[in-house]
């Protein structure tokens, strides 16, 4: 098979992957935010995170995440949409050892509930601006930690 996309890799980037270098997710995670610390990561309202910042935040989020005592099999949601805290909070979910379920921060309340409960996430975390949808469904979820995530909680002064 002819891979013709090779030819559009940058310089260095390897064609081929070889994911026994790594442990898990979480190691590979963990290696590319120290070699990356002081390059970017991403901009929201002009703001600059680094791949340092993304990574002190991934572990506060994560210890806090543990030390709830929760079982390495839990599931935690993340109701978020495409802010720097969505990086942070799948980065501390996947290094912490416990499973990542995306929701759509625009489903109804029958949705949202229906998806807490088929997939059995008892950490939700979700933004201000969406709580009012989760309020409506979660005595009826499996959910027993909330989150929740302000708009303007990586944004400094002007914005947060």
């Amino acid at each position: 098979m002819d891979k013709v996309w090779l030819g559009s890799y940058p310089p260095g980037v390897p064609h081929e992957v070889q994911p026994e270098l790594y442990p898990s997710l979480g190691a590979l995670l963990d290696e590319s935010f120290r070699k990356n610390a002081d390059r970017p990561f991403c901009v929201c309202m002009e703001r600059w995170t680094s791949y340092g910042q993304l990574h002190q935040a991934a572990d506060a989020l994560g210890a806090w995440l543990q030390a709830l005592g929760l079982p390495a099999d839990t599931r935690v949601a993340i109701m978020l949409p495409n802010i720097p805290q969505f990086s942070v909070t799948m980065a501390a979910v996947l290094r912490s050892g416990y499973t990542c379920v995306n929701v759509n921060p625009l489903y109804t309340a029958r949705e949202l509930k229906h998806q807490l409960k088929d997939s059995g996430a008892c950490v939700i975390v979700v933004l201000e601006n969406f709580a009012h949808t989760l309020a409506e469904v979660i005595d009826d979820t499996p959910v027993q930690h909330v989150v929740l995530a302000s708009m303007g909680d990586m944004l400094g002064f002007w914005y947060g």
